[in-house]
């Protein structure tokens, strides 16, 4: 995975809170069994903490807004670091820019092809806890999407715990994925499907893992345009070069945090009438797809 060294890159669309204090208690899911509970639902969900009935104390969450001194943080590290693709190659905070960058220069694309308007969604690195408009949470949940106010939550830890925890084979598309995969549930917010998986249902043939399966579907689609979609003015791809061996650390990724996976690992049993994201078989499944086809109409896991 290489992009484009004299690519420039759009800060905007990342805040960067990391270091930012955020005043309050944590969320009583951080460790043990409670955070393995909150990771088996959470992880990669479409929605907020808040919706997850998670808060800063442990009860119903209320809501949140953005920690004091939060937005002057975001201009510290990222602005002043990730300025060019050759910064994306070498650093895992600008790679993480590079990647929003990319997913949605080919959304935006994707959105004029058919007539409409894509309205762009950003991205926030936090460290150990945030408040969101969908309530706070810990890094304990995983990266997610809050549809109260259109942004996507990740904590860069959360990278190593996908090698170390669970078992993935790492390597920078892992972490492309995790963006794409977020980004996609930022589409289906865009196009109100999101609000399917709200229906409390569980199981391999939900409405949750249709969600969850489609932002897969759609992680795919922007993997295959990647290195053919326009950036911003430039005229030429931010990704400049995406290799099998890539590609493979995405399956491998999708595939470690499918539910049978996650399961089998953390409670040494598999309930499928428990899962809220779909199986490592169905999730590589519709990642390839979605690759394979670079068509987001090859997404509609609801039929």
């Amino acid at each position: 995975m290489q992009f484009d060294d004299d690519a420039r890159l759009d800060t905007s669309e990342v805040q960067d809170e990391r270091g930012s204090r955020i005043p309050g208690g944590g969320l009583a899911v951080g460790g043990g069994a409670a955070g393995i509970v909150v990771l088996l639902i959470a992880l990669f969900l479409g929605v907020g903490p808040e919706q997850l009935g998670l808060s800063s104390d442990g009860s119903a969450g209320s809501g949140g807004s953005p920690a004091p001194g939060a937005a002057a943080s975001s201009a510290a590290q990222v602005d002043a670091e990730c300025r060019t693709g050759r910064d994306a190659n070498t650093r895992e905070d600008c790679r993480i820019v590079a990647v929003v960058n990319s997913v949605q220069d080919f959304w935006e694309a994707e959105y004029e092809r058919g007539g409409e308007r894509y309205t762009k969604a950003r991205t926030r690195l936090f460290t150990g806890r945030t408040d969101t408009a969908c309530g706070s949470a810990t890094s304990a949940v995983g990266p997610f999407y809050c549809p109260a106010d259109q942004q996507a939550y990740m904590d860069l830890g959360f990278f190593e715990e996908l090698r170390t925890k669970f078992g993935a084979s790492g390597g920078p598309f892992a972490q492309a994925y995790v963006v794409a995969h977020e980004y996609g549930h930022h589409v289906q917010h865009l196009k109100g499907t999101l609000a399917r998986s709200q229906d409390g249902r569980q199981g391999p043939d939900s409405n949750a893992v249709k969600v969850e399966l489609q932002a897969d579907c759609y992680a795919g689609v922007w993997a295959h345009h990647a290195t053919t979609t326009p950036a911003g003015s430039s005229g030429r791809p931010l990704l400049a070069k995406l290799t099998d061996e890539d590609i493979t650390d995405g399956l491998d990724a999708a595939a470690a945090v499918g539910d049978d996976r996650i399961q089998e690992r953390f409670q040494g049993r598999v309930t499928p009438e428990s899962w809220t994201h779909g199986s490592a078989a169905q999730r590589q499944e519709w990642f390839r797809t979605g690759y394979s086809a670079g068509d987001v109409a090859r997404c509609d896991t609801f039929r």
